[in-house]
């Protein structure tokens, strides 16, 4: 056995591996159950009584050497790979260039910080909704044109389920579970059954905003517009508004701002009116106070709603509503700058 032990070392010194495969073949051929190592343990019943102390340390250092001489080629194998992937020959040689913000999220947050700087939070809901608190709350009545189907995404199992169709969903939802005061602004995701094409999308984005509370006015309301359009378009920014309808709010209107293209003198863009509508906004109907469980003898409060691609357009004059979608890295790379 001293002579299978001696020839083994042997074997072990001369240990070689071009890759780890060979390395592996090695450590099974001695080290595994059946190597040449594990079979001479085997053998060891064999010894006599007085030779066996002697033959245990041999067996044990033998045994010791193997796995160091592995563990050595690994450790080769393992530096010369690290070595290897520390370098990419494909790599430019420029620095690697950073993304840019999608000018939509730009936006959408330069709103909610105007609207925060006057006390209103962000409220969210979710974008698959029931008939109650996306219409019916909000006093639709049952023949109105958003429930048809050619308008208004609808779930086929639960005809009662539907895509939002705008974010009004969230502040009932508000309503419902919070008493006055009540200021939140609501931005989101919505969805609605158009084709599409450069001026409309089958969905997009809106931020609606409510304010909740006791002798809440409609002067209160036209002083908070006035102040978004400032901030957003500039100190020179004039507001009108034009009476409109809509469900849930009495009275409605519909809200201009001159033209920050032209500055109201009318142009292309403005089709020479000078003014470009934004938004529209009202008085919360009572009863929808009603329906959301909020005594409307008590409290009044107003609400106001845009789509947050009308005002990305107007601030960097995007003329195709696909390009938002598209996520073409050339579209993208034009807002690099408008951090």
């Amino acid at each position: 056995m001293i002579d299978k032990i001696k020839e083994i070392a042997e074997k072990i010194d001369q240990f070689t591996a071009k890759n780890a495969d060979e390395l592996e073949a090695l450590r099974i051929q001695y080290l595994s159950k059946k190597g040449e190592v594990s079979a001479l343990f085997n053998d060891f019943r064999n010894v006599a009584a007085d030779q066996k102390k002697e033959m245990g340390q041999l067996l044990n250092d033998l045994k010791n050497k193997a796995q160091d001489k592995i563990n050595e080629l690994k450790e080769q194998f393992d530096s010369q790979s690290g070595e290897n992937n520390d370098i990419d020959l494909t790599r430019t040689s420029y620095p690697i260039p950073l993304g840019t913000r999608h000018p939509l999220s730009l936006v959408k947050e330069e709103i909610i910080d105007i609207f925060a700087r006057q006390g209103f939070t962000v409220a969210e809901g979710p974008e698959v909704e029931d008939d109650w608190h996306l219409f019916s709350a909000l006093n639709f009545a049952e023949d109105h044109p958003a429930r048809d189907m050619q308008d208004t995404f609808f779930v086929e199992s639960r005809p009662d389920i539907l895509l939002r169709t705008h974010t009004s969903s969230v502040q009932t939802r508000v309503m419902e579970k919070t008493q006055p005061p009540i200021r939140i602004i609501c931005p989101g995701r919505v969805y609605r059954n158009e084709a599409i094409s450069y001026r409309a999308h089958c969905f997009f984005h809106q931020v609606e905003a409510l304010y909740v509370a006791k002798d809440v006015s409609f002067a209160d309301l036209k002083q908070i517009l006035l102040y978004f359009a400032q901030e957003m378009f500039g100190a020179d920014t004039k507001i009108r508004l034009r009476p409109s309808y809509f469900p849930f709010t009495e009275p409605s209107a519909e809200m201009d701002i001159s033209c920050n293209i032209c500055g109201g003198k009318g142009c292309p863009f403005c089709k020479n009116t000078g003014w470009v509508e934004i938004l529209g906004c009202g008085m919360v109907d009572p009863a929808v106070l009603d329906n959301c469980g909020i005594d409307s003898k008590v409290y009044t409060g107003y609400a106001l709603g845009m789509g947050i691609e009308r005002i990305t357009n107007l601030k960097y004059r995007v003329k195709d509503l696909r390009m938002f979608s598209e996520n073409d890295v050339r579209f993208l790379k034009e807002f690099e700058s408008a951090y």
